[in-house]
């Protein structure tokens, strides 16, 4: 639902796949250890804008880096990725860039870990459910991710949200876009006046908020949300830069980098059919 296929009724509250690769490979390219990059992805639309961008950004950030693999595989179908592995280590890749997400992520890991493959990992999902198991200590400063959020973000407001929400839960709270959202869907309506489904709409559209991961404004011409972005590497808990570990483990994630919301504002080309606005 993005550029040409966007909608009236969709607001993103996620940064794109774009936004999120054009934030990535600004960091990748200032990295000095990067030669040899690996691209494996998911077989689906999505999986296929990853790649595509991956490479556009790269020949333009980063000529002189050789991409020297690229799979797309079946979504969520693959039990064991040992295969794509040992392609990457025949490769002699230092950096693997992936947007994998749920099980294709975590069984990806997992390989690379008994397979002993010392490559970098640049990611978009590493911080969602199950991953941080299977990446542990064998993980540690090697596997980076992109991300709107973390726990671990300096001078965190919301430690009570986190803490609760592990009490209640059992589980670490990470997907902040469910509070964004539901802290913008509010604002629309006390805005609006109204729970009116097209009133409250225009009223989420141009909204301006500041939440726990920084200044939020929802673009008016597609709906999608602007935020700033991060860099994180998985570390060691230190009590410090590294307070909240991620399933138990001992780990979580350190900031590296912030990325301003207007270095990863990418245009659009959405052209919008809109209802009559209300009186």
């Amino acid at each position: 639902m993005t550029n040409g296929e966007c909608t009236f009724w969709h607001f993103r509250w996620d940064a794109n796949s774009d936004m999120k690769m054009e934030g990535l490979t600004s960091y990748i390219a200032k990295q000095k250890d990067v030669h040899r990059v690996y691209l494996i992805n998911q077989d689906y639309a999505f999986g296929h804008q990853v790649q595509k961008a991956a490479r556009e950004d790269l020949a333009r950030k980063r000529p002189d880096v050789e991409i020297v693999g690229d799979d797309l595989h079946p979504l969520a179908k693959v039990t064991d990725f040992s295969q794509y592995v040992a392609k990457m280590k025949a490769a002699n890749a230092d950096t693997v860039i992936t947007g994998n997400w749920g099980s294709d992520l975590s069984l990806l890991i997992k390989a690379a870990r008994d397979a002993g493959l010392t490559a970098n990992f640049y990611t978009y999902y590493a911080g969602t459910t199950g991953v941080p198991t299977q990446m542990g200590a064998a993980g540690a400063e090697r596997v980076r991710v992109i991300a709107y959020w973390s726990q671990n973000l300096e001078k965190f407001p919301g430690e009570v949200l986190v803490k609760e929400f592990k009490a209640r839960n059992k589980d670490d709270f990470y997907v902040l876009a469910t509070y964004n959202a539901l802290h913008g869907l509010a604002d629309a309506i006390r805005k609006a006046g109204s729970v009116e489904p097209v009133r409250v709409a225009y009223a989420l559209e141009g909204l301006q908020f500041h939440s726990y991961n920084g200044d939020i404004e929802v673009r008016a011409s597609d709906h999608q949300v602007e935020q700033p972005l991060y860099i994180f590497s998985w570390q060691k808990v230190d009590g410090k830069r590294v307070k909240y570990d991620q399933e138990d483990t001992g780990y979580g994630w350190r900031l590296e980098e912030a990325i301003p919301a207007a270095a990863v504002t990418l245009p659009t080309t959405c052209q919008m059919q809109r209802p009559p606005r209300p009186n």
